[in-house]
């Protein structure tokens, strides 16, 4: 498969900088071609600005200066991200990424007037989604608080892509607390899961 990988973390020596390579490296190795993009090693810039937003439903126009992000959507068959879950959801560098590339004419196409459709799908090239993420909190907070991040993308985004999607979710909890042996444990857990992609 075609798989886009975005990565999204400050730190190149993080924890979530490991999880990434060895995301990487696992689906290489089974034959996938895969697209790496690292936002905060490009520069990303996730903040909408005012002439960003007067354009948002301008279609193409919308996507001026994004075009190489929306070409990696257009082209991914699946998509992976890899990133740490932050008061809940995901870090403001990757939601921006969802704010300024997913618009309007790529991920997704405005209804009709009197249509009951409010959107259509517009990346239904995207057969499957898989997330990779670590959480401060111990599990049992995360259900109390109704998994923010999993409803956002599973239910949310996910919507936008092929029907009957695939999601797949990997995450580490109470990741401050973790020793090294159980940090290796999950990286090991995280290669096997893709590599039988």
């Amino acid at each position: 498969m075609r798989v886009l990988l975005v990565h999204s973390h400050p730190r190149p020596d993080s924890f979530n900088a490991a999880l990434a390579r060895t995301v990487r490296e696992a689906l290489q190795a089974g034959g996938h071609d895969v697209e790496f993009r690292d936002l905060h090693a490009e520069g990303f810039d996730p903040v909408l600005s005012a002439d960003e937003r007067g354009r948002y439903y301008d279609v193409p126009g919308n996507l001026a200066g994004l075009e190489d992000h929306a070409e990696s959507l257009r082209r991914a068959e699946a998509l992976v991200l890899v990133y740490a879950t932050w008061w809940y959801g995901m870090p403001a560098m990757l939601k921006g990424w969802f704010d300024k590339v997913w618009a309007p004419g790529l991920a997704f196409h405005l209804g009709a007037p009197g249509s009951k459709a409010a959107i259509t799908p517009g990346l239904r090239n995207i057969r499957r989604v898989a997330v990779v993420t670590t959480y401060g909190s111990p599990r049992w907070l995360l259900w109390f608080i109704g998994h923010p991040d999993r409803k956002l993308i599973g239910r949310g985004l996910r919507r936008l892509c092929a029907k009957g999607c695939r999601l797949d979710w990997h995450s580490l909890t109470r990741m401050d607390a973790r020793t090294r042996r159980e940090c290796d444990a999950f990286l090991a857990e995280v290669r096997t899961a893709f590599a039988r992609w």
